[in-house]
């Protein structure tokens, strides 16, 4: 890879060989060319990781939470590393006196909160396999993760316990105790006993073992520390055995990472922890934060008064899931369209000019001072005033949201990549390398990287742009799965972990993620969901022949493409007098109405759905030989067809003074929409709109390079054409070459549906519903 690249060759390309697909070499972080971090002394286990903390810093703020007053918050309250360790020390003996010994598992279900550290940091210390719980696999997840991993004492937010007392009394096959972070009440205890468990408060249980004292194990790397359960393709969720090893060599390489960008950790860093502890991404973050003796500030779990909270706690380094800041990124451009023309004016041309200086490579800090003072200073205050890193993960963030953070924001904004397979961290961006937007970086100088060619979908990891499956190689992996052999055997091949995401190198030696090769899509909320599995259920409906499902990480909701059963409508339609051949009745609204009810009866409300009257077949180069759906192919083509159905349409938009606006959209090509607008007077005359001018006048428009329609445009006349097409509108840029092209790569990722121009200006509509 020619210039500069963050990755060095370790390993050379194979050839497809004995039925094997071809491997591209094997790279891994230009911080790691000379091996990689040498293991901390003494820091073998996440328990070291704790401890070793509490001998160096035993004064420092660790834990805090808001104090509530009067029923209002107030500042942080913290306990320090040795206030901290000491009642860790009282739960560990606490578990113990319960007869729960080493290796036994414990479940902890709820909200971040001192208290589910502590319970962690207990099992940590006894050589227990701490199972976080948590509901959003569906329903009956708590019921079966509990039973799958047999544990036998579980720590419960107090709001969780009505939700953990609906697996019994199937649970109560292993589940012996339950305590609760916070108070029980009386009902409650009833109901537990009733069942022959136990169930403690939290100042109870602390009591449970003061008179017990029980030698703490010793611990190896390869000891298991927790088992995180995860999304699987026949609906249970799967359980990643995670070991000491991974999340002690996963520290090491954050380490060398953020050293070599001059970006360490340092015992004066606040981090906010709102993100699911139960997830491996806060749970790593965290445990680097320990491991630096550095500052964990709790959130009251309102996602409402997350901003309140950060004002409060000031946090140094943030991390976010790509939803959060794409909703920072829209409340500022609200902010901005209401701030007026000059001020409007004004941002616009900061932006413009500190942007222009990042390009040229100029550091963030050096671009613009002068406008961070005058401009961006806000945006860093509402963040706390103190953040210098934000971390995305868990999904991908759009490019403009990226670049758009990146200027505002006054602080260095990554992207990473990883699993929970990989203990997280396995790809993040450098700071300052404006180049490596709308990628995940390069590889964590802990971990060997290569791509597999994926014949099937065109994706060849030897060509001049390589492209394939992600595999990874280190310490960092999990150790399998937990009961299930045969799922870690299907993934783990001569050491490599085979990713299931498809990733394209660039010349940098970042990393892009550009498609998924198991039919599992991670949507922009962060959930996965298997489409297969989907397919199957929906496929139950006797009045369909098949459906394919389509969703990405950039939306939050599926597509599903459905060819009903032609007999099964026919006979349907003749019973409640709809006439009409079969052509017809695909588009008759009834028809439409009755099969969605089907698919709901049989599953989940669905978001959007196509009837499509041909088959699935091989001519159109859909299915394989043995018939199993080519799922790129079907997006590329249905992408045409969504594009064709909009052919045509004729609507009008309500107006000032009760004018109308008539809308013809023609479609050319993919890409190439337009779309005829005439203004209709009060007197039924219609005047074509012409130019630049004459859209002016009637919109009344004050900005330049802006995105989101809903903070930009007038309202009404968006809200009208948004309920005349039932297809809310998305996108919007002024149409210079640079962002026409930008705009339509971004359109592109998002699955837009269709785009049209209005003279001067390009629109794009993403449909809801095509019925």
């Amino acid at each position: 890879m020619p210039g500069k690249s963050f990755i060095v060759e370790v390993e050379p390309a194979k050839e497809a060989r004995d039925g094997r697909p071809s491997m591209g070499p094997v790279y891994r972080s230009v911080f790691a060319k000379d091996g990689f971090p040498e293991p901390i002394p003494g820091l073998d286990s996440c328990w070291d990781i704790f401890r070793l903390s509490v001998e160096k810093y035993p004064t420092n703020r660790m834990l805090g939470r808001r104090e509530i007053i009067d029923g209002k918050p107030g500042k942080y309250v913290w306990m320090t590393y040795k206030e901290v360790y000491d009642l860790v020390v009282k739960v560990g003996n606490s578990i113990r006196s319960c007869g729960i010994e080493e290796g036994g598992r414990c479940g902890i279900y709820g909200a971040n909160c001192p208290e589910w550290i502590m319970s962690m940091e207990a099992c940590n210390a006894h050589g227990l396999y701490c199972v976080p719980l948590y509901d959003t696999l569906g329903a009956g997840a708590i019921e079966f993760i509990i039973c799958h991993a047999e544990v036998t004492i579980a720590f419960v937010e107090d709001k969780k316990i009505p939700e953990l007392l609906k697996t019994l009394p199937s649970a109560t096959k292993y589940l012996r105790t339950i305590v609760s972070f916070g108070e029980v009440t009386p009902q409650q205890r009833e109901e537990v006993e009733n069942f022959g468990l136990a169930i403690y408060s939290w100042d109870e249980f602390l009591l449970v073992g003061n008179n017990e004292q029980f030698d703490l194990p010793v611990k190896k790397k390869s000891d298991i520390c927790t088992i995180m359960y995860t999304s699987g393709t026949t609906g249970d969720p799967k359980g990643v055995m995670i070991s000491n090893n991974s999340i002690v060599a996963l520290i090491a390489g954050v380490k060398r990472l953020l050293g070599s960008v001059k970006q360490s950790l340092t015992l004066n860093d606040v981090y906010l922890s709102y993100l699911p502890l139960a997830h491996i991404f806060d749970r790593v973050i965290e445990e680097c934060f320990i491991n630096h003796g550095a500052s964990i500030g709790f959130w009251r779990g309102d996602v409402k008064l997350l901003v309140e909270d950060i004002g409060e706690l000031k946090p140094t380094i943030f991390c976010a899931v790509p939803r959060v800041l794409e909703r920072i990124y829209s409340g500022l451009q609200q902010k901005i369209a209401a701030g007026g023309f000059i001020k409007h004016t004004l941002f616009n041309f900061a932006y413009s000019y500190k942007l222009r200086n990042m390009r040229k490579g100029q550091k963030h800090s050096e671009a613009s001072s002068l406008c961070d003072k005058i401009v961006f200073s806000k945006v860093k205050q509402g963040l706390g005033g103190n953040v210098r890193l934000i971390l995305s993960g868990a999904a991908p963030l759009a490019s403009h949201v990226e670049e758009y953070l990146r200027v505002v924001s006054c602080s260095y904004v990554l992207q990473g990549y990883g699993l929970t397979e990989t203990c997280a961290g396995t790809f993040v961006s450098i700071p300052d390398e404006m180049d490596m937007l709308g990628t995940v970086g390069p590889p964590v100088p802990n971990v060997d990287v290569r791509l597999e060619s994926v014949p099937e979908m065109n994706y060849d990891a030897l060509s001049s742009s390589p492209s394939g499956e992600v595999c990874i190689r280190g310490d960092i992996l999990f150790s399998g799965y937990f009961k299930r052999e045969d799922l870690t055997n299907e993934v783990l091949v001569d050491g490599w972990f085979h990713t299931g995401d498809i990733g394209e190198w660039q010349p940098n030696g970042s990393l892009k993620i550009i498609d998924r090769k198991k039919n599992i899509f991670k949507l922009s909320q962060g959930e996965y969901v298997a489409v297969e599995n989907l397919e199957n259920i929906y496929g139950l409906v006797p009045d369909i022949d098949s459906i394919w499902i389509y969703g990405n990480s950039f939306e939050s909701f599926l597509i599903a493409v459905i060819n009903p059963n032609k007999q099964a409508v026919e006979q349907w339609a003749e019973q409640n007098g709809i006439s009409g051949d079969f052509n017809a009745l695909c588009q008759n609204p009834k028809v439409k109405e009755y099969i969605v009810g089907e698919l709901s009866k049989t599953g989940k409300e669905k978001k959007l759905y196509t009837l499509i009257l041909e088959p699935f077949d091989m001519e159109r180069d859909l299915l394989t030989p043995t018939f199993k759906k080519k799922r790129p192919q079907l997006l590329k083509y249905y992408q045409l067809v969504s594009a064709a159905i909009a052919e045509g349409s004729n609507f009008q938009v309500p107006f000032h003074g009760g004018a109308r606006l008539r809308c013809t959209l023609k479609v050319a090509e993919r890409w190439n929409n337009s779309c005829e607008l005439e203004l209709i007077g009060d007197d039924g005359d219609y005047r074509p709109i012409k130019g630049l001018k004459a859209w002016w006048k009637i919109f009344c428009i004050e900005t330049v390079n802006l995105w989101r329609i809903g903070a930009l445009w007038p309202f009404k006349f968006f809200a009208s054409l948004e309920r005349i097409l039932s297809l809310p509108v998305y996108h919007v840029c002024w149409p210079s070459w640079s962002q026409i092209l930008n705009s339509l790569h971004f359109l592109l990722l998002s699955q837009v549906i269709s785009t049209f121009s209005f003279g001067f200006m390009t629109i794009a509509v993403r449909p809801e519903v095509y019925m």
